[in-house]
């Protein structure tokens, strides 16, 4: 324990024999001592009182960061994919998911799923959801007014022939899901400030899968289960901000380069760098306002109104995808103007319909930087490693192909890992607003440390080790240095 927080303990719990009689309101209140003066008080004694004072103390608070672990890169050969660990259940098990801002709800498989992937080319053991085997675990029946809400919102279905409220999702992919959801604990630490972390849990509603289809039954990159992190009211970023746990904020850092990983916090993380741009309103997605893209400082002859919002247009943020893609109107633009730009250093060709390369240098040295211009003048800067991904050799020279892909007219045009990695995404529901600035994903970083729903009032450090996803805070906030020095003062003159 550091000295100034054993002088702290020692204070309030065994400092001197004193009685403080105050008037407050026309009565009279007596403070007595914890424990006697002439008794020796062992510090473990101290650290139990101090323990179940914290432990009070916490019940009255709201508001924290929840950090996860971040599994796995945006490499399309070796991963291509991005996950987390989530804690369910009474006891609780562990399960990996994939962290997917494209999709609202938590789902993880369940033990009834006969044709689920039983193991998984990943390296992880692959776990299923039992909630008979879970104290807090109930299933949510048609009857359940909390069903017929989410009824009303198309996520879910009812069928009378079971009584379980169920549902059925399909994914840009190809890939699906269906079974029924359920309501138990979810397990997690919540850190309230420097030094101070709190084992929390707290009830949501998730689904537990009975089938699957697609690429989700593969079992080269088999998992436990999807983390949606949409907007909808049934996500649980949503459900925790109700609860008061957490701010309608969450953020991530993923790791590019060599084993990935990275940094997911419930809370808002900060750096001077980020710039914002608004999220169109009312839509299901994170869509942004694209406006335009730049290849070495020049714009494209791209029309704005190809990045328009409608029903089957726009441009989304979506960390469950791992490529860009691209409208056609914008794509073939993009890829002319980069290969103008290197024809004279390497080599242009097709390889399986792709536009590639055959790079004899550095490709930072040849290829130019990318601009995604979006509203409110927030430009997102891509490095030629955001946007071309390496496929082998050609002549015993490294080729490197366009990552990006072109989507059919009309389509969406989805920013996936490729360009996220090595970025602080910082996802604002609550302002409506969607952050990013370039960062060193295995280094720590500032988050906001929050006592009220969507209220950011002092910040610390979260720092995140490679061996283990540990949580230090190393700024102390003023207040709390403030607090020594005056207790230490008082000690003094007592």
């Amino acid at each position: 324990m550091p000295r100034a927080e054993f002088m702290i303990s020692a204070f309030f719990a065994a400092a001197v024999a004193v009685q403080v009689a105050e008037v407050c309101g026309g009565g009279v209140l007596t403070l007595e001592r914890a424990f006697p003066l002439n008794q020796r008080v062992e510090l473990e004694a101290l650290r139990a009182r101090d323990r179940a004072r914290h432990a009070r103390v916490l019940q009255n608070l709201v508001g924290g960061v929840v950090d996860f672990s971040v599994v796995g890169t945006s490499d399309p050969y070796i991963v291509g994919l991005y996950f987390t660990k989530v804690k369910l259940g009474s006891p609780p098990r562990e399960f990996n998911v994939q962290i997917d801002t494209g999709s609202d709800i938590l789902w993880v498989t369940c033990n009834s799923c006969s044709d689920c992937p039983q193991s998984s080319g990943l390296g992880i053991e692959l776990n299923f959801f039992d909630a008979a085997s879970s104290s807090t675990a109930s299933l949510i029946s048609c009857s359940d007014q909390l069903c017929a809400s989410i009824v009303q919102t198309a996520a879910a279905q009812c069928s009378t022939q079971n009584n379980q409220c169920s549902y059925s999702f399909m994914y840009g992919d190809g890939s699906g899901t269906s079974g029924y959801y359920v309501t138990d604990m979810l397990s997690f630490d919540t850190v309230m400030g420097p030094s101070l972390v709190a084992n929390s849990s707290a009830p949501v509603v998730f689904g537990c899968s009975t089938y699957q289809s697609g690429d989700l039954t593969k079992i080269d990159k088999a998992i436990d289960g999807i983390f949606g992190f949409g907007q909808h009211d049934l996500s649980v970023i949503s459900q925790l901000s109700s609860h008061g746990v957490t701010p309608r904020v969450f953020s991530h850092c993923l790791k590019g380069d060599g084993s990935g990983g990275g940094i997911l916090v419930l809370g808002e993380i900060l750096d001077s760098s980020i710039v914002y741009s608004p999220l169109v309103p009312s839509q299901p997605h994170y869509n942004l306002y694209l406006q335009s893209i730049a290849v070495n400082g020049q714009l494209l002859p791209i029309d704005p109104a190809v990045f328009a919002t409608s029903t089957n247009r726009g441009t989304i943020v979506d960390s469950g995808t791992t490529l860009t893609y691209l409208v056609e109107e914008a794509f073939d633009p993009f890829v002319k103007a980069v290969t103008a730009v290197v024809s004279q250093s390497a080599t242009p060709f097709i390889s399986k319909g792709n536009q590639c390369y055959r790079v004899p240098t550095s490709i930072s040295e040849i290829f130019p930087p990318v601009a995604l211009n979006f509203a409110g003048g927030a430009s997102m800067v891509l490095r030629p490693v955001d946007y071309l991904v390496h496929d082998g050799f050609v002549d015993g020279a490294p080729m490197w192909c366009i990552g990006f892909q072109r989507v059919q007219d009309p389509g969406v045009s989805i920013l996936g890992d490729l360009v996220l990695k090595d970025k602080i995404i910082v996802y604002d529901i609550a302002g409506q607003r969607l952050g990013w600035a370039d960062y060193d994903c295995s280094t720590s970083v500032n988050v906001s440390i929050t006592f009220g729903k969507d209220e950011f009032l002092n910040a610390g450090q979260l720092s995140v080790s490679r061996s283990s996803k540990t949580t230090l805070f190393k700024l102390i906030p003023l207040s709390i240095t403030l607090l020594i020095i005056h207790l230490s003062l008082f000690i003094r003159f007592l």
